[in-house]
């Protein structure tokens, strides 16, 4: 098991350094880098450089230095939390979902600290219709992380319950 854990921080290393390259090149080399800016990719998808102060929707907006700190505080126990969770977990699935979250909490409290926000960039949209906010590579992993966290939880409990049921009704 000791490979699958190096393997869910070489996934955690992967995602923080494509999260940090991906913002470079929106912000260096393409020039989106003030609020507002944009660039149409794709018909339904667009680069558009938003300043993120909250957290997910918007939540827990950090609109001052002691705030910022605060939330860098919060998201960096929650990333230390994912990281003991690694060393304790076995299931190699669990373990790639918590590398994706782990390196994406680290890549947006790099940006936190470095920027004070977190850089997003990409508008995905059908239309008119804007199914997500405008977000990075990180918040798409810790996105993904914790769907396949939920799902496992979710598909592990039901096979226990199923086992429970055949035994309980082997009983009756």
């Amino acid at each position: 098991m000791k490979r699958t854990r190096i393997m869910a921080l070489l996934v955690a290393l992967a995602i923080f350094a494509v999260d940090q390259a991906v913002k470079w090149l929106v912000t260096g080399p393409l020039g989106i880098d003030q609020p507002g800016d944009m660039m149409t990719v794709l018909p339904i998808f667009n680069l558009r450089y938003v300043e993120n102060i909250g957290v997910s929707l918007g939540l827990l907006a950090a609109n001052s230095e002691a705030t910022r700190w605060a939330l860098v505080a919060l998201t960096a126990a929650i990333a230390l939390g994912v990281a003991v969770w690694i060393t304790r977990e076995k299931n190699r699935f669990d373990l790639i979902a918590l590398g994706l979250v782990l390196g994406g909490a680290l890549g947006n409290i790099l940006d936190r600290v470095r920027l004070g926000f977190v850089v997003d960039y990409a508008d995905l949209h059908f239309g008119g219709f804007q199914p997500f906010l405008v977000f990075n590579v990180a918040d798409a992993a810790i996105t993904i992380g914790v769907l396949i966290l939920l799902l496992r939880a979710l598909l592990v409990r039901d096979k226990k319950g199923d086992e429970r049921a055949k035994v309980e009704n082997a009983n009756a």
